[in-house]
């Protein structure tokens, strides 16, 4: 992509989710996701109705008037986008491919940081690490985000949740909102998972294309697996292989939930033959309802 393509590119993936959080988060993404606790902000004269705990007996004893001690929610976060650029990505029967909503969905989620002052920071992977973003803030930071998005050249094909996972903890010590976007065509990363979701806050973003679950009836189809180069030829007009097919996959989904449920995991399930908008507004809302 040339430069004058990208920034075009990059201006329009801004425009367009910036305007989704000005106009459909109002306030939930910072009543989700709390800061680290309080820390003290200063001291001032007590007023009637101020909690009698909050005083600084120190203070009022000194100026011989009662003082109360002020505390401020320590806001600052750390938000990590953890976004899988396996070949399988590169697919969709929609408007846009998997990897295409991938990217707006990480600049709506970055914009919605940046508004509330938290830090972000990008870890892009295919079976391998691809590249490293540390967290700031600001603006041009998150259009720096968009253009790595839109830009790299990932030398991996293939998935490894699992490597991502042990890399993102090793680097982040303290506690971190993380967004696993990726579309689990993955296993063996379950331990992992379940580990680090008791030190960190993690989200698992999965993107789908319903096509992936049915197959239609076609004839003698030749299929090819992005990230293994393998290839084979399935009769689609068999019942019964069209039936095994859809089976195969919503075993996988099942078992899938199930680990993010046992690993209390929450889930945001992307379709992309569908607005984006809505899973996210409603996992923002559900988990509104929780705290």
């Amino acid at each position: 992509m040339e430069t004058r393509e990208l920034l075009k590119k990059v201006r329009q993936v801004e425009i367009k989710t910036r305007g989704m959080v000005n106009h459909l988060f109002s306030g939930e993404y910072h009543s989700v996701f709390k800061g680290r606790g309080m820390e003290f902000s200063e001291v001032r004269e007590y007023q009637v109705g101020d909690d009698i705990r909050t005083i600084d007996w120190n203070v009022s004893a000194r100026c011989n008037h009662p003082f109360v001690k002020v505390f401020e929610e320590e806001r600052e976060l750390t938000v990590m986008l953890i976004v899988d650029l396996s070949r399988s990505g590169q697919f969709g029967t929609g408007r846009q491919l998997k990897n295409e909503i991938a990217v707006e969905i990480c600049a709506l989620l970055a914009f919605s940081a940046i508004k509330n002052n938290d830090k972000v920071g990008l870890i892009l992977f295919t079976d391998r690490i691809e590249k490293i973003v540390p967290a700031k803030k600001g603006r041009s930071h998150i259009l720096r985000i968009i253009r790595e998005l839109l830009s790299v050249s990932a030398e991996g094909v293939g998935t490894n949740i699992k490597g991502a996972l042990e890399y993102f903890n090793h680097v982040n010590k303290k506690r971190t909102i993380a967004f696993l976007i990726s579309d689990f065509l993955d296993t063996g990363y379950d331990r992992t998972l379940r580990i680090i979701g008791k030190k960190h806050d993690v989200i698992a973003v999965e993107i789908a294309d319903p096509r992936e679950a049915q197959l239609p009836s076609v004839g003698l189809v030749k299929f090819k697996d992005a990230e293994t180069n393998q290839e084979r030829f399935i009769d689609t007009d068999n019942k019964m292989i069209r039936q095994e097919f859809t089976r195969y996959w919503q075993e996988r989904e099942a078992n899938r939930r199930n680990l993010f449920m046992r690993s209390k995991i929450d889930a945001i399930s992307i379709r992309i033959d569908r607005p984006y908008i809505r899973p996210i507004v409603d996992f923002f809302k559900l988990r509104e309802r929780r705290l």
